[in-house]
């Protein structure tokens, strides 16, 4: 039974919208070798509808000598949570939808997985694993800006969550890598 280990690009306001302001900051090698560690530990891949939607064109086109990363996101199974996709509009390699979300099925998921899972964007679905006690670790990619509006992981006035924090790690762009897991309980 492997974990479930998210990734999220945020801004210091806590925006993880589509992270278009990652890019004035660059991917340096020390980012790159973080978030290697996340996915080199991952058998598969569980994704929202929409990231899904953002990440099969972009990641499929892309070779090995264009990103390194190009062959953990192209030839790892992929899970989609969505009730509106069909198994025919999954057709980046090795992609099964799960239709809608059901806590049970991803504990399921958890556990048949050879290694862990391995979970970016998708802040809906990620608020749900959230609320239902799902993930084992939330790693948060700080970078210093601010934009003031977009979709935030964590909604105004949605419920408490207590979280322990596990490591801090400073990254040469700027950018604090914060990792987080479910604090213990009293």
């Amino acid at each position: 039974m492997g974990a479930i280990r998210v990734h999220e690009f945020t801004t210091v306001d806590g925006v993880v919208d589509t992270p278009t302001w990652t890019v004035e900051h660059g991917f340096p090698d020390d980012l790159a070798a973080s978030i290697g560690r996340l996915t080199s530990s991952s058998g598969a891949i569980l994704l929202g509808r929409t990231t899904y939607e953002m990440f099969a064109p972009a990641w499929s086109a892309r070779t090995a000598e264009e990103d390194p990363g190009a062959p953990f996101f192209n030839d790892t199974r992929k899970y989609v949570v969505s009730s509106t996709l069909s198994p025919a509009q999954a057709d980046w390699n090795d992609s099964v939808v799960l239709d809608g979300y059901d806590p049970g099925r991803i504990r399921r998921l958890k556990d048949e997985v050879d290694g862990d899972v391995y979970v970016s964007g998708s802040a809906t679905l990620v608020r749900a694993l959230l609320a239902d006690g799902l993930v084992d670790e939330l790693h948060l990619y700080v970078y210093p800006v601010a934009v003031g509006g977009g979709i935030r992981l964590f909604e105004t006035g949605g419920p408490a969550l207590p979280l322990a924090l596990l490591g801090c790690e400073p990254l040469s762009n700027g950018v604090a890598h914060l990792t987080y897991g479910p604090a213990p309980r009293s």
